[in-house]
């Protein structure tokens, strides 16, 4: 098994280390084989040397179906006008979001990635207060598998796809027919997932502690059966957010002002309180490592700076080796 550390590539990140060998030698002195790099939206990628980046997390839109199937009625009410949508998007219609997808694809090739992780999810601004949903599970795979199979179709790409869970409309890994039907339409035949633990946790909003949440998610990989073997991945961290996704359900929701840019970032502090990327504490996490037997392990947790990132590696590693040890 690989374990890396998530990392966004960037020019104010990489300023933290010596040079890109330093990054590498404290994954390597944390127990870590690289990081997952996430395009941080500068050039520092491209000076990445091959070796350090054993995974690559792709660019995503939380909420992108809407555009890439072209309702206009849905558009406008998001963002006010079509200018404004295009601004967002980088384009006129879905074959936007293909090209940028593509450029990360042609990315994580350059930094010899070993797999790319893909989200495939969708929620409004509004949806993620009210979790009242206007795409169904099923409508937002449907749009999913087209969006994935366009962007793979033209290029023979030298890494695994990973599809990774979110607690959104969408992948979700709580319905194992939901997650056949992911399998048999992607096209790609390097494809899997990534099973983010956290993620998981938040469909389950009754768990309130750690020792639940491994529970809930041996749960689901037993209910899986034969899927599991295409797990190849874990998004390693905890999440434990139902009290306050309970309370917020339970309020009206925030008056959000502004742009679409500025709702999006009045929406953030929201978002993180929900999916908390915090370290696993209780060694219960270790049967859900071995059940799901993956691949690969990336150490996905809030930090930050790079000496809080090194903690909290440290300490999630600390919980992995007292269960080794039971």
């Amino acid at each position: 098994m690989l374990e890396t550390i998530s990392f966004p590539v960037c020019r104010q990140s990489m300023a933290e280390y010596e040079s890109a060998g330093a990054l590498l030698d404290e994954c390597r002195s944390l127990g870590c084989d690289g990081i997952e790099a996430i395009w941080g939206g500068d050039d520092a990628i491209e000076a990445l040397p091959k070796g350090i980046a054993v995974g690559y997390h792709l660019t995503f839109y939380p909420d992108w179906v809407d555009f890439f199937l072209g309702d206009r009625q849905a558009l406008l009410q998001k963002f006010g006008s079509m200018e404004a949508c295009r601004r967002f998007y980088g384009g006129e219609n879905g074959d936007a979001l293909i090209c940028r997808y593509r450029a990360d694809l042609a990315r994580a090739a350059r930094v010899g990635a070993r797999y790319v992780v893909v989200h495939l999810s969708d929620v409004s601004l509004e949806e993620g207060y009210t979790y009242r949903w206007r795409h169904s599970h099923q409508q937002v795979l449907e749009a999913g598998v087209r969006l994935i199979n366009r962007m793979m179709e033209q290029t023979q790409y030298p890494f695994e796809l990973l599809i990774e869970n979110q607690w959104w409309p969408g992948f979700t890994f709580t319905n194992p027919r939901e997650t056949a039907f992911l399998i048999d339409h992607i096209a790609y035949p390097g494809k899997g997932i990534m099973l983010d633990i956290g993620h998981l946790m938040n469909t389950q909003r009754s768990l309130r502690t750690q020792a639940q949440g491994a529970e809930y998610v041996e749960r689901m990989l037993e209910a899986h059966g034969e899927l599991c073997r295409y797990v190849r991945g874990i998004h390693l961290h905890q999440s434990l957010s139902g009290k306050y996704v309970e309370r917020t359900l339970r309020r009206p929701s925030p008056k959000l002002s502004g742009d679409y840019a500025a709702r999006y970032s009045q929406s953030y502090s929201h978002i993180v309180q929900i999916d908390r990327h915090q370290p696993w504490e209780d060694p219960a996490i270790g049967r859900v490592i071995r059940r799901a037997a993956p691949q690969y392990l990336t150490h996905e947790l809030a930090a930050p700076s790079r000496a809080a990132r090194a903690a909290a590696v440290a300490g999630q590693k600390n919980t992995i080796r007292k269960a080794e040890a039971l």
